[in-house]
């Protein structure tokens, strides 16, 4: 029998607000265990929550961004259960209300387009950090109390471990666009649970679905998906029966493992949080919402391809990430030569950003120095070879392009004589070339070209030099 893999997707998504979701304490990521925290976030008697207002602002934007019904009233609930590193013994969430439903986010797939539903996408603090490693005890960080998430939800739309990836890095670009979480995996800022189930071919009834934790990569996604299913398949061709219940991806040996019963929402216990009131959202913040939000990729990739004449491929490759896409605008601004720029910010930058192991943020050539330097080159002022010269110069020098094409000399040579003298001397050098080429062999013609630019240190103009040796191997 064939089987149809049937996913759902539970997404937390870290905020990267200064402060926690209920109180005045840093969210910072990476600080000493236990130094983020103050009587609301440890839960002490007497201690009360305020709502922080940029976790409202951030939910609201990404529902707008997902095409969610923005809920004007919703409310915070408990989310009652117990765990060592949850100092209140309950979890601030919101369940029967939360702030935005029934959303949308398309994705592309090997058979096109795909519209994915969103179930709902609410607000929730984050629960303290067990720590296994360190000897045979166990210790409690609770540094991530109270750090604003948002739970983004999706109806089981998804029918392969591709598209649930793709799901992922869809709204992985979609909260980095809108600039409210860093969106990284290996620190936590994006977390994910997959609800899997797989069904007969053709049938319209799912499965018992199982859910699985600790993805934090999109490959272990990909691979936690592409196991569980044919986990279940086997357990049920052997006449078994699936269980509802969470089990654990492990990275090392490629294997899901069952790590507790799955519990329904009425184990939690939810009730209306008693100290926190109902959250707002008026016309004003709706508005304001809507005008902060930025121009999203699939916008930005169709107005690089009409404004700048770039292929596709380009436009599509340089919006990937907003702070790409800014650099590269920054940088044709200044060199006036759109082409230009995105083969040097695809090729060069790209590269050294993927050896270096760096953002873009932290790229030491502003896009103003970049734009420099491709600007001299379609000037004539530099060849290409010397402009990656003068590039990796740029990366430890604080200097502009011109400054440092001044100071080591290294302008292009345009000068035909110097150029004549050059291209003599290889012709004199390569006899048996020189007669190859005369007897049809015209691929020779790049041969010639490479040395001379090699013995004149590629300062010469390649078009001069070009129309130069075409002349004299022709004489």
């Amino acid at each position: 029998m064939n089987y149809e893999i049937v996913v759902g997707l539970e997404v937390h998504c870290q905020l990267n607000t200064e402060s926690k979701a209920f109180c005045g304490c840093s969210a910072k990521f990476g600080n000493a265990a236990n130094t983020n925290v103050c009587p609301v976030c440890l839960a002490l008697p007497g201690a009360l929550p305020v709502l922080n207002a940029r976790v409202v602002e951030d939910a609201v934007k990404l529902g707008l961004a997902t095409n969610c019904t923005i809920q004007r009233r919703s409310i915070l609930a408990r989310k009652n259960y117990f765990y060592p590193d949850l100092p209140k013994g309950y979890q601030i969430s919101q369940f029967e209300e939360p702030i935005c439903s029934e959303g949308l986010i398309t994705i592309e797939t090997d058979e096109g387009r795909k519209e994915v539903r969103l179930v709902r996408i609410h607000i929730e603090e984050d629960a303290g950090k067990s720590i296994h490693d360190i000897g045979d005890d166990t210790y409690i960080d609770l540094n991530r109390c109270s750090v604003p998430l948002l739970e983004i939800v999706s109806y089981p739309d998804m029918r392969t471990p591709k598209e649930a990836s793709a799901y992922l890095q869809k709204l992985r670009q979609i909260v980095k666009y809108l600039g409210v979480s860093d969106g990284n995996m290996e620190e936590g800022s994006l977390r994910c649970d997959a609800n899997v189930s797989v069904m007969p071919v053709g049938s319209t009834e799912y499965g018992t679905r199982t859910e699985i934790k600790n993805m934090n990569s999109f490959k272990s996604v990909e691979k936690a998906i592409e196991y569980e299913a044919k986990r279940q398949i086997e357990v049920i061709e052997a006449g078994g029966k699936i269980v509802q219940e969470t089990r654990l991806w492990d990275s090392d040996r490629l294997e899901t493992r069952s790590m507790r019963g799955k519990e329904a929402a009425h184990d939690y216990r939810y009730f209306p949080d008693p100290d926190l009131v109902p959250v707002l959202v008026d016309d004003d913040m709706l508005d304001r919402m809507k005008q902060e939000l930025p121009e999203f990729p699939e916008d930005r990739t169709a107005r690089f391809v009409a404004e700048y004449a770039i292929p596709a491929y380009d436009a599509a490759v340089l919006t990937v990430e907003r702070e790409m896409a800014d650099y590269y605008e920054e940088t044709v601004k200044v060199s006036g030569d759109p082409k230009g720029s995105s083969n040097w910010v695809m090729g060069e930058v790209m590269r050294t950003l993927k050896e270096k192991y760096l953002d873009i943020a932290e790229f030491g050539i502003s896009p103003v120095r970049l734009g420099g330097l491709v600007r001299m080159i379609g000037s004539g002022t530099i060849s290409n070879t010397i402009a990656k010269q003068v590039f990796e110069i740029m990366q430890s020098d604080g200097a502009s392009a011109e400054t440092i094409v001044e100071r080591e000399g290294l302008g292009q040579v345009s000068d035909s004589g110097a150029i004549e003298a050059a291209v003599r001397e290889i012709l004199d050098a390569n006899p048996k070339q020189l007669e190859q080429y005369r007897s049809g062999k015209a691929q020779l013609l790049g041969f010639f070209v490479g040395q001379c630019m090699q013995k004149m240190k590629g300062k010469a103009n390649p078009t001069v030099v070009n129309e130069i040796l075409k002349q004299m191997l022709e004489g």
